[in-house]
This record gives C-alpha cells, sequence and structure tokens, in this order.
C-alpha cells in the first residue's frame, strides 16, 4: 500500500512539476514532506504569476481601448480635414480655370506672335550651335533656351529685352558669316597636342590656322585640327589667307561648313591613288608586277627591233651582205648558194628566214599573253573581294551601306588595275609587232627578189 502511494504522489509531483515550468527542477527532496512543501511553494508561485500576467493583460486591453478611441477622433478630424481640401480644390480649379480664360484673352494675336517666336528660336539654336560662329561666341544659346523656355510655359513671360536678345542673335549669326576675322582660340592637334593659336575663321564656312584646316565638333565644343589635310595647294592657300593683312586671297572653302562641313571630310577621307592600290591587295600587287614586266619588256623588244631596223635600212643601202642584222645574213646564205636551182635558192632563203623570225618576234607573244591575262585576273580579285563583302552582309548584316560600298568599291580596285595594265598592254604588243612585221617583210621582200632574179639568169 505505501508503494502505491509513493508511486502516486511520485507521478502527482512529476505532474505538478511540468505544469510549474520546472520551477524547482534542479532541486532534490531529502523526504516526503520536503518534496510536498516544495510542490505547494511551486504552486503558490505560478498562481502568483498567473494573476500577473492576467493584469498585464488586463492594462494592456485598456490602452488598446484607449488608442482605440484617439484613432477614431483622428480619422474624423481628417476626413473633416479632406472635405474642407476637396472644397478649396473645387474652388482652386475654378479660378484656375478663370485665370487661364482670362490669359488667353489677354494674350490675343501675342499667343500667335509668340509661336513665331518659337519656332524662329528653336531654329536659330540649333543653327548656332552647328555653326563655328560659336567658337569665338561661345554659351550665346544659353539665353536663347531660356527665351524658349519662358515662352513654352503657361505662367512665365518673356521680356522685351530677352525678345531684343533673339533678334540680336540671328543679326549677329548672319553679320558674322561675312566676315573674316582673326581670333585666338585653343584646339588640338593631329598629334594630341593642345595649343592656343591665332584662327581665322572665313565666315562661316572654315576656320584656319598655321596653313592648317580645323574642325568643330558642336556635340563637344571641341575644336580640333583635321587629321588630315586637303591637297597642298589648298593648304598653302589657307596659309596665304592667315599671313594677309588686307586686300583679296584666293583660297578655298567647304560651301557645306554652316550645316556641319560634310564636304571637306568626305574629300580629305577620299583615298589616294597609292591607297587604292593598296586595296587590291595580293592580287593587285600580282597584277601591278606582271604590267611592269610587260612594260620592261616592251621598252627592251623596242630597243632591239630600232637597232636591228636600223642596221637592215644600212644593209638595203649597201651593195655588201654584213652579217650583224638578220637581213645581211639572209643574203649572205644567197651568196654562199648562187649556183642553186631557183626552187632550191628560195627553200634555202625561206630555211634562212625561220631561223631569224624566232629571234625577231621574241617576246611578242608575251605581251600578248600579258594583255589577254591582266584583266582576268582583275576579274579574280573583284569577284574574291565580293565573297569578301557577302561574308561581312551574312555576319553584320545590311544595314550600313558604308561599309558595303567600301567593300564593293576595293572589290573593284582589282578591275581597275586589270585594265589599266591590259589596255598599254595591248598598245605596246601592236607597236612592237609594228616593228616585227615590216623586218620580216623586208627579209620575204629581199628573199623573193631574189629568187626572182635567179630565174631570171636561168
Amino acid at each position: 500500500m505505501k508503494g502505491v502511494i509513493k508511486r502516486s504522489l511520485g507521478v502527482f509531483i512529476i505532474g505538478g512539476l511540468f505544469i510549474s515550468g520546472g520551477a524547482f527542477a534542479a532541486q532534490q527532496a531529502a523526504s516526503l514532506d520536503e518534496l510536498l512543501e516544495m510542490v505547494k511553494s511551486a504552486k503558490i508561485n505560478e498562481s502568483k504569476a498567473h494573476k500577473n500576467r492576467e493584469q498585464a493583460f488586463l492594462n494592456a486591453k485598456s490602452e488598446q481601448k484607449s488608442l482605440l478611441k484617439k484613432a477614431k477622433t483622428e480619422k474624423k478630424s481628417e476626413e473633416v480635414k479632406s472635405e474642407r481640401l476637396e472644397k478649396l480644390f473645387a474652388e482652386n480649379e475654378i479660378k484656375l480655370e478663370a485665370q487661364n480664360e482670362q490669359l488667353q484673352r489677354r494674350l490675343g494675336s501675342l499667343k500667335e506672335l509668340f509661336g513665331h517666336l518659337t519656332s524662329t528660336a528653336g531654329d536659330a539654336v540649333v543653327t548656332m550651335e552647328q555653326s563655328i560662329v560659336s567658337v569665338q561666341f561661345p554659351g550665346r544659346t544659353e539665353k536663347l533656351g531660356e527665351l524658349i523656355e519662358k515662352m513654352s510655359s503657361s505662367t512665365r513671360l518673356p521680356s522685351l529685352e530677352e525678345i531684343e536678345g533673339l533678334w540680336f542673335e540671328v543679326n549677329r549669326e548672319m553679320i558674322e558669316a561675312s566676315k573674316t576675322v582673326r581670333f585666338p582660340a585653343e584646339y588640338i592637334r593631329a598629334s594630341g597636342e593642345k595649343v592656343t593659336r591665332d584662327i581665322v575663321r572665313v565666315g562661316s564656312f572654315n576656320l584656319l590656322s598655321d596653313g592648317s584646316y580645323l574642325m568643330y565638333s558642336p556635340a563637344t565644343g571641341v575644336l580640333s585640327e583635321l587629321p588630315r589635310q586637303p591637297a597642298s595647294a589648298l593648304t598653302k592657300a589657307a596659309k596665304a589667307l592667315q599671313t594677309s593683312t588686307d586686300g583679296f586671297v584666293r583660297t578655298g572653302i567647304d560651301p557645306t561648313g554652316p550645316s556641319g562641313g560634310g564636304l571637306l571630310r568626305a574629300l580629305i577621307d577620299t583615298p589616294t591613288l597609292l591607297e587604292k592600290w593598296h586595296q587590291g591587295r595580293e592580287i593587285g600587287y600580282i597584277i601591278s608586277a606582271v604590267g611592269v614586266v610587260a612594260i620592261l619588256l616592251a621598252l627592251w623588244r623596242f630597243i632591239v627591233l630600232s637597232g636591228v631596223s636600223r642596221k637592215i635600212n644600212a644593209q638595203l643601202r649597201s651593195s655588201e651582205a654584213n652579217g650583224n642584222n638578220p637581213l645581211g645574213r639572209v643574203l649572205l646564205v644567197a651568196e654562199e648558194n648562187k649556183g642553186l636551182d631557183a626552187e632550191s635558192m628560195e627553200l634555202k632563203l625561206h630555211e634562212a628566214i625561220l631561223k631569224e623570225r624566232p629571234k625577231i618576234e621574241s617576246g611578242v607573244n608575251l605581251l600578248k599573253i600579258i594583255a589577254m591575262v591582266a584583266p582576268l585576273g582583275g576579274l579574280l580579285g573583284t569577284v574574291t573581294g565580293m565573297i569578301v563583302v557577302f561574308q561581312q552582309i551574312t555576319i553584320f548584316g545590311a544595314g550600313d551601306p558604308k561599309m558595303m560600298a567600301g567593300g564593293i568599291s576595293q572589290a573593284l580596285v582589282t578591275t581597275v588595275l586589270g585594265l589599266v595594265v591590259a589596255i598599254p598592254t595591248v598598245l605596246m604588243h601592236t607597236w612592237v609587232n609594228g616593228y616585227v612585221q615590216r623586218i620580216l617583210h623586208i627579209m620575204e621582200e629581199q628573199s623573193v627578189g631574189i629568187v626572182a632574179e635567179q630565174v631570171e639568169r636561168s
């Protein structure tokens, strides 16, 4: 029985310990009485904690009621304020509409005038931003921008001084476009060095300094020397203009200067003959080498045939055969075979002429071959260049006509080189071949005459 009581009491004590949250879990009872005292103490402490939590909850509930009441009061106050502001907004809308109507009535024809002024000021700003006159008078478009902003606003009106400022700037741009003036300014050389020099402005067309043409970038406001100057005649004329003090000086100007100077940029971007020749690349180099060979060969054959022709002419005037020329060697054959009949003599002379023909016609067939092959080489270069162009179109697309035109232009350079080589080569072949045919004709004519004399003797 005592064991049952002990077990029940132990279970109750353990349950009490768990309920109390382990308040004395770390303590150990020495006897049952001490254990009961500990349970009683834990229960009392737990009751106090419950009461404290309950009191805190009641206090919080009371505070929440106070906050809720305060929030309702603020809500009601804000609703009243909102109604008052809505009413004020509606009244202001009516007043604003009335003020706008009054403004429109008072503006009257000025509204149309402001429209024209705004358009004129906008065009003037665009023109002045692109104009090289802005290099000498920087920052002149800022006031015009403020004028445009005021005329576009419904709450501000431009002053008479600002409108007169627009009139002044338009007239100054027009007057400065007709002047050639000198002023100091900083610009960037082609080497990247910043220098300050005297600059000559030719109206609104060009800027010159130290005999060089300058370029103005409206986007950055930077003045720089053109990386590549036009022809030397133009740069000399520009230097003469800069050093002159009075009178008239002839010089070259870019007529597209007021609109950005595109013509001068296009001219300096045009490749020279040497650059165009390099665009032909390997095939162009080969065609050029073949052309040089053709010229040297034609000159060599011309010199040789000219000497041969002179010797033959001398032989025609001489009564004795000379072995230093083809005709003399043929005549020597005729003298060596005087006793032959006419038919045998003809064969001997024909054989002698055939021996001389290869030396006389040497190089003529090569000129003919070069004249035929050069255009074919140019066509080969054009086809390979077009293949490269189409590959670029496949990769990058056809959105850049300049790139396509540049590639096609390079591809056609080899065709031009082929024709440039072929046409003179044809002329040189005709020229050299004329000498050859003349010499052969003289030799054949003399051989026929010798045979005729042999027939007469017999």
